[in-house]
C-alpha cells in the first residue's frame, strides 16, 4: 500500500500533479490538502476508473493531520505562483512561510514520508524544511528532496534538434546546482548517448535551460506560470521515488538534496562548494541511497557555468536556513 499527498492540491500545480498521481497505478490511496476548495478537486477525480482512493481536506478540522496520516509520498506544490516582473526571490518572502508551516505539520503527522518539494524557490525552501526537521528531531536527509526534473525535461525538449531522438527523453542529461537562473547548469558534456551542441547555439541553450519559466510567464501574459510542464516533472520524480520504494532498483534521478546527508555526497558538496546541490541520485527504498558525481571532467565552459551557480546557491541557501533560525517580525 502505497499513500501519497498533494499538499497545495487546487493550485495550479496541484491539480494536474493531483490528476496525474490518481491515474498512477503504484498510488492505492491519495490525499489533497489545500486552504480553498480541496473537497471539489478531490470530488472531481474520485470519478476516474483508477486504483487510488481519493480524499480532499481543509485546514479546518484537522484537515492537514487526516492528510498526512499514514502517508509514504508528500508532494508540496503550495505557494504563491510566479508573476510577469516578479523575481523567485520576491517568492520568498510568501512561500517560505507556507513551507515552513505544511513542513511543521509533516513533522508532527508524517515524520517518515519522502518529503518532495515543488515550491519555489527550492533553492531556500529545501533548507527551509531542513531546518524544521531538524528541530523537531526528525530529519532524514534521504527523505527530503528538492525537484528540480522540470530543468532536465527542458533541457531534454530543446535540444531534441541535436541529440536526433523522436522521444526527447530517451536522452539522458545531468542538469546539476540549483533550480533558478544561473543556479541551474545543465552539463551538455555529459549527455549520454552524447551528441554535440553547435558552438554558435551553446551560450542561448543554456540560457533558455536557466530561464525557461520567464517563457511561459510572458506567454501566459501575466495569467499564471509553468504548472502543466512543472505538474509533469514533479509527478516524474514522484513515481520514480513511489517505485525505488516498491523495490524497483537502478532509478537515477536528478534532485536538490542536502548532500552530507546522502552516501556519497560529501566529496561532491567539497567540490561544489554548498551543502545543499541537485545531482544525479540512486533512488531505493530508504530514498536518496547515493548521490553521483557528475562533476568530474567537465568542460572549461561548464566550470565557469558552475562557479556562477555556487555563489548563487550559497546566497539562497543560507537566506532559507536564516528565515527559520532568526525568524521574520511580524
Amino acid at each position: 500500500m502505497v499513500k501519497a499527498a498533494v499538499l497545495g492540491a487546487s493550485g495550479g500545480i496541484g491539480q494536474p500533479l493531483s490528476l496525474l498521481l490518481k491515474t498512477c497505478p503504484l498510488v492505492d490511496e491519495l490525499a489533497l490538502y489545500d486552504v480553498v476548495n480541496t473537497p471539489g478537486v478531490a470530488a472531481d477525480l474520485s470519478h476516474i476508473s483508477s486504483v487510488a482512493k481519493i480524499s480532499g481536506f481543509l485546514p479546518k478540522d484537522d484537515g492537514l493531520k487526516h492528510a498526512l496520516t499514514g502517508t509514504d509520498v508528500v508532494v508540496i506544490p503550495a505557494g504563491i505562483p510566479r508573476k510577469p516582473g516578479m523575481t523567485r526571490d520576491d517568492l520568498f518572502k510568501v512561500n517560505a512561510g507556507i513551507v515552513r508551516d505544511l513542513v511543521k505539520g509533516i513533522a508532527e503527522f508524517a515524520p517518515k514520508a519522502f518529503i518532495l518539494i515543488i515550491s519555489n524557490p527550492v533553492n531556500s525552501t529545501v533548507p527551509i524544511a531542513a531546518e524544521v526537521l531538524k528541530a523537531a528531531g526528525v530529519f532524514d536527509p534521504q527523505r527530503l528532496f528538492g525537484v528540480t526534473t522540470l530543468d532536465v525535461v527542458r533541457a531534454e525538449t530543446f535540444t531534441q534538434e541535436f541529440s536526433g531522438q523522436k522521444n526527447p527523453s530517451a536522452v539522458q542529461i545531468p542538469v546539476v546546482g540549483g533550480h533558478s537562473g544561473e543556479t541551474i547548469v545543465p552539463l551538455f558534456s555529459k549527455t549520454a548517448p552524447s551528441f554535440q551542441i553547435p558552438a554558435d547555439k551553446y551560450d542561448a541553450l543554456v540560457k533558455r535551460v536557466q530561464f525557461g519559466g520567464d517563457e511561459v510567464v510572458k506567454a501566459k501574459d501575466g495569467a499564471g506560470s509553468a504548472t502543466l510542464s512543472m505538474a509533469f516533472a514533479g509527478f516524474r520524480f514522484a513515481e520514480s521515488v513511489i517505485k525505488a520504494f516498491k523495490g524497483e532498483k537502478g532509478i537515477v534521478e536528478p534532485t536538490f538534496v542536502y548532500l552530507p546527508g546522502v552516501p556519497g555526497g560529501e566529496a561532491i558538496a567539497k567540490a561544489a562548494g554548498v551543502d545543499f546541490f541537485s545531482t544525479h541520485v540512486e533512488l531505493g527504498s530508504k530514498g536518496a541511497e547515493k548521490a553521483i558525481n557528475v562533476l568530474e571532467g567537465v568542460t572549461e565552459q561548464e566550470k565557469k557555468l558552475l562557479g556562477a551557480c555556487t555563489e548563487g546557491l550559497k546566497g539562497n541557501i543560507e537566506k532559507g536556513i536564516n528565515f527559520i533560525q532568526n525568524p521574520p517580525q511580524k
